[in-house]
């Protein structure tokens, strides 16, 4: 095959896939997929072989692979017809929480199995013990909703009518989950045929030829760029908050071996699977590791499962990282964004000119919900929460950013939330007010959100991480802000949390997030003034702190006053070199 042709193709497949991701989002019912985009979509190849993705969820797309490999093995290579959809969710060997449900569609051509159009988001409702399914106070999976162990929705076209029954039944928003579901069935099926008229065009034979060329590349690639990285074995530790049902921390940690024939991410040593849902699944944490190593090697190239054989992800089953059934994992991000960030941490002052300092390293996932006043429907509002980025050698970390796994998701508009549901928001700016994350290069900042509830009662649930152990500096930065939220019900002292389940609200009142900024990198005494200046003057700095953390003393006007800025920080330094004495 021509250079010209593989090209043709391949991008002949991620523009399927991105025709997938655009169709799903376009005709969803809930505001989670066609607001946020909290979904991903994707092609394997035959033998499951991931070969092109669309834009969207990182952690997602990671495991539509995994999530089309489990189901080739539970039906066989033979077992699938034209016209099949198999729904999948159970997450400990591919997925991440049952409310990221897959679809997984065969591509037929010439008689022959040749791929599959594949699709994972996530379903506003699927059941469970709590509005919204996922909890944080959920001790076994039963607790989470229904499980799909990849059987067929759709058999050779035909809709498995029992099945799709059972599902709405088993949610309490059926017009939200299953218009959902039938934007994602439409979403498979356009990729199915748009690889058809590949085939169309070029022949099976050559369409076959291309996936494996294409697979072959990313391998090549991927260990092209690793003979040229620092080689050794690195190692970092952390600790998560707490597991939802007890407040005891768990330590965490990796040792990652780079290597020029491979990289080994290895997470023995980490705490045992947790009792509450904040247990990441073995697919979510490879996923999750897929995503670091991306991001590590080639961010700019498009990911196929070759860059990921260079991969091995080690996690003893029955720990944190790998939990064996009926493990909740419901909060499974509260793990598995430890995943990505402690490899990150290991190898951060290694390759500084690739990875900065910590980030707020949670999804600060919110559900609020309820029947709405006006209209007698039931509605549901899911939303992750955007942070503070690190700093990075050579530059400012990012503001308002949200975290790793999250990848192309989106901010919920004001307008849309105000104009659906009996939500009004108070208060959405950026936290000029946390005052951590100093450094030669500083953090990016969190935001402060608030809304108040116009409706006679809802729901509230929300998990946010690092509320404890804020995000970490690097090569003597400083270490960045808390997440967390703030109940305020009137005539009752505020509440400030960091978890919490189905807590009834009333009209009147307010929830205000707090996401935290990332941490510092390098010595804040060594930021230029002049920047430190600007910092002031565009609010990402205040004046006390310019004085106490930078030592920069600015006159009336803002101006850096030269001869005190020497001084102070000449002070600062001996302050602190008889600290560490």
């Amino acid at each position: 095959m021509d250079l010209f042709t593989l090209e043709i193709i391949e991008n002949g497949l991620i523009a399927a896939a991105e025709e997938m991701f655009l169709v799903w989002g376009r005709t969803a019912k809930s505001p989670v997929i066609y607001e946020v985009l909290d979904y991903g979509c994707g092609i394997t190849d035959w033998r499951g072989e991931l070969i092109a993705i669309a834009a969207g969820i990182p952690t997602f797309l990671g495991t539509l692979d995994l999530a089309t490999r489990e189901a080739i093995e539970r039906h066989g290579p033979d077992g699938f017809e034209e016209g099949d959809i198999i729904i999948s969710n159970v997450p400990y060997r591919s997925g991440t929480h049952l409310n990221d449900v897959t679809l997984i569609m065969p591509v037929f051509a010439g008689g022959r199995l040749l791929a599959f159009a594949a699709s994972k988001g996530h379903w506003s409702e699927i059941g469970g013990m709590h509005f919204g399914s996922w909890s944080p106070s959920s001790t076994e999976i039963y607790q989470e909703g229904l499980q799909f162990p990849a059987v067929k929705l759709f058999r050779a076209g035909k809709a498995n009518v029992d099945l799709i029954d059972v599902i709405r039944q088993n949610v309490r928003t059926p017009d939200l989950t299953l218009g959902d579901m039938e934007g994602q069935i439409a979403s498979v099926r356009v990729g199915t045929a748009a690889i058809g008229r590949l085939v169309s065009r070029y022949g099976v034979d050559a369409v076959r030829e291309a996936m494996g060329r294409i697979w072959q590349r990313g391998r090549q690639q991927a260990l092209a760029v690793l003979a040229r990285m620092p080689h050794g074995t690195y190692v970092a530790e952390d600790w998560i908050d707490d597991d939802g049902i007890t407040d005891d921390p768990l330590r965490v940690c990796v040792r990652v071996d780079l290597r020029p024939d491979g990289v080994t991410f290895d997470f023995s040593g980490s705490a045992p699977q947790a009792r509450g849902p904040i247990n990441s699944p073995f697919g979510g944490t490879t996923s999750t590791s897929r995503v670091i190593l991306k991001a590590l090697l080639d961010p700019h190239s498009p990911a196929t499962g070759g860059d990921f054989s260079v991969l091995t992800v080690v996690a003893p089953e029955g720990s944190i990282f790998n939990p064996r059934p009926p493990a909740p994992v419901a909060t499974n991000w509260e793990g598995r964004s430890y995943v990505g960030d402690l490899v990150w941490k290991a190898l951060c002052t290694a390759l500084p000119d690739r990875l900065v300092a910590g980030n707020y390293n949670s999804v600060c996932a919110t559900i609020v919900g309820g029947i709405d006043d006006r209209t007698g429907e039931p509605f549901a509002v899911v939303e992750p929460q955007p942070g503070g980025w690190g700093g990075g050698e050579g530059k400012d970390g990012e503001t308002g950013m949200f975290y790793l796994g999250n990848g192309e998701t989106y901010a919920m508009p004001v307008e849309v939330l105000e104009a659906r549901t009996p939500i009004r928001f108070e208060r959405y700016v950026l936290d000029r007010e946390a005052e951590r994350g100093a450094g030669r290069f500083r953090s990016g900042l969190g935001i402060v959100k608030a809304y108040r509830i116009v409706n006679s009662h809802a729901f509230f649930t929300a998990s946010f991480g690092r509320s404890k152990f804020p995000a970490w500096g690097a090569a003597g930065g400083e270490g960045g802000s808390p997440n967390y939220f703030v109940v305020e019900k009137p005539g009752e002292p505020p509440r400030r949390l960091s978890k919490i389940t189905a807590l009834r609200l009333s009209g009147g009142d307010v929830i205000e997030m707090h996401t935290g900024c990332g941490g510092g990198f390098g010595d804040p005494l060594e930021r230029d003034p002049e920047r430190v200046a600007a910092d002031v003057r565009e609010g990402f700095v205040m004046i006390g702190r310019a004085q106490e953390v930078y030592g920069v003393v600015l006159t009336g006007d803002g101006r850096v006053d030269v001869p005190a800025t020497a001084a102070r920080r000449a002070s600062l330094r001996e302050k602190e070199s008889e600290r560490v004495s």
